[in-house]
């Protein structure tokens, strides 16, 4: 399923194309805007989404064969509710 589909899923279900585009757009601008700021995300029988730091870790330049780090970085994490599968 991708995005469309799931505007299509809830514009049966709900309201019309537009309306639904509209409010599946603000669903998803919400949790961006959410772990952007660090909180973590959790609806009940899907999972939750959080933000966690990478630490920085020593690399090869593929290239060149010089060794480099490669800075800390944040990621978001997705843990699945029991109740997913």
């Amino acid at each position: 399923m991708n995005k469309a589909d799931l505007i299509d899923s809830v514009s049966k279900v709900v309201c019309t194309g537009t309306e639904s585009k509209a409010a599946v757009n603000k669903v998803f601008e919400m949790m961006q805007k959410a772990l952007r700021d660090g909180e973590k995300i959790v609806i009940q029988g899907f999972g939750s989404l959080n933000v966690v730091m990478r630490k920085s870790k020593p690399a090869r330049n593929p290239r060149t064969g010089e060794p480099v780090m490669i800075p800390p970085r944040r990621r978001v994490k997705f843990k699945m509710a029991k109740d997913l599968l």
